[in-house]
């Protein structure tokens, strides 16, 4: 649809078919309103190598009522595993309820090449006028309030009242509305993924899974080797999601190759078992936003606003990582916010800025200020290293019979700890999860 004819202007120019820009367009098209969607990709999600988990939206829900019954899910996860690593050892706390494979479900696996475009298909079926593979450079000022954008195609001038930018983590429109200042390393985190085939019999066998259930897996310790972040492993109906997502900043310390640490993860008994028999069939990298409520931009201005990842509204707990559906719940605030605004006549960052007020009552932002610590949290090193090596060795002279006298529990965890960490460093780590968790 590279050739489609635009008309010289549209209510609204929403930059960037993920879940925030294609809400936002559904929800506009569907109130009448004539709405441009830009997408860079050959189709939405073409580019996007998301392979993960859709955490219940009840916005998705009011859009498209029981939307797991059509939308492209993969698995309904009912297992949340968290998984300490060292080079020869693993320690899994696996937590599973069928209390989440009752509707509406809590979570799903998914992949984002399909859901996006079956998203997508919803909008233009409103109204929406999907335009692919089309690259947006700029926003057009008139004195100081945008009016439109620059695209990169034959007659590329759009104009619009208002334009909402969800053009991904490194939102160039953010930063040429002034909404965003530089990028700091430790603001993003970054990931490589791999999506490797197996059979779903296989699946079901090898995670303990009935039919339609999965499982969503975190790895701490080994699986980074130091450097802050984590692997992560989540089933698909006929493949694995495989990879690692790290911070920046911290790849940077270590001058690791975010590649090999992937590459050493998979090569780790305790996963390589749970992918025995896999064939590789994708590989990518993501930049992902990770500061939390501390980093994010402005989110309005004249005549635009900044929605999901390039509003930095991901929420990552350290158990958890929710992006999507505040991305969702994000892009159908913008879209009401652009409603009210059209009723009025008024697209002035006064009038915007009911985007905002919105994004507060919602557990948006909400959960960002509650969890407006964790990045903190997720710093200490010894996360990564210490903890789970003592968590390895304690379960390993817990089970261990050699011949010697056995030792109490309690008193072999607290020797580990006096060896492993000082008390104080403990002490500092427990007070910083308090507050970040």
């Amino acid at each position: 649809m590279t050739g489609v004819d635009m008309p010289e202007k549209f209510d609204v120019a929403v930059v960037g078919a993920g879940p925030a820009g294609t809400t936002a367009a559904l929800v506009l098209a569907r109130s009448g309103l004539n709405v441009a969607l830009f997408e860079a990709s050959e189709y939405p999600g073409g580019k996007n190598m998301f392979g993960g988990v859709l955490w219940f939206s009840k916005e998705l829900n009011d859009l498209v009522p029981e939307f797991w019954r059509e939308a492209p899910i993969e698995r309904y996860i009912n297992g949340n595993l968290i998984t300490f690593l060292t080079p020869n050892s693993s320690f899994t706390l696996d937590f599973r309820t069928e209390t989440f494979m009752a509707p509406p479900y809590n979570s799903f696996a998914l992949l984002r090449s399909k859901f996006d475009r079956w998203y997508a298909e919803k909008a233009e079926e409103a109204g929406a006028l999907l335009i692919p593979e089309t690259v947006v450079d700029d926003v057009i000022l008139e004195g100081d309030r945008i009016v439109g954008v620059q695209a990169r195609r034959e007659k590329g001038i759009v104009y619009a009242d208002v334009v909402i930018a969800a053009d991904g983590v490194n939102s160039l429109l953010a930063r040429k509305a002034g909404l965003r200042e530089e990028f700091s390393p430790d603001d993003f985190a970054v990931s490589a993924k791999e999506l490797l085939a197996l059979p779903s019999e296989t699946i079901e066998e090898r995670f303990k899974l009935g039919e339609n259930e999965g499982v969503a897996n975190l790895f701490v310790g080994w699986s980074t080797k130091g450097v802050e972040g984590a692997g992560f492993l989540y089933t698909n109906k006929a493949s694995i999601s495989l990879g690692v997502v790290v911070k920046l900043s911290s790849v940077y310390r270590n001058k690791v190759s975010v590649a090999d640490l992937l590459d050493g993860f998979k090569g780790h008994p305790h996963v390589k078992n749970l992918l025995s028999g896999a064939e590789l069939k994708e590989y990518s990298g993501h930049v992902l936003p990770e500061g939390g409520v501390k980093s994010l931009p402005l989110l309005y201005g004249e005549g635009i606003l900044v929605a999901g990842d390039a509003a930095g509204l991901t929420c990552s707990t350290g158990v958890t990582l929710q992006g999507m559906n505040f991305a969702i719940a994000s892009g159908y605030a913008a879209a009401e916010a652009v409603k009210r605004a059209k009723e009025r006549g008024d697209f002035s960052k006064e009038s915007l800025k009911y985007y905002q007020k919105l994004l507060e009552e919602s557990f948006v932002l909400k959960d960002l200020r509650t969890f407006r610590n964790a990045p903190d949290f997720l710093s200490s090193p010894r996360l990564y290293e210490t903890y789970p090596e003592i968590i390895c060795r304690v379960a390993e002279k817990m089970y261990m019979v050699n011949g010697a006298p056995r030792k109490r529990l309690l008193r072999i965890i607290a020797e580990e700890i006096r060896d492993g960490v000082a008390w104080t460093g403990l002490a500092k780590d427990i007070l910083k999860g308090a507050r970040g968790l």
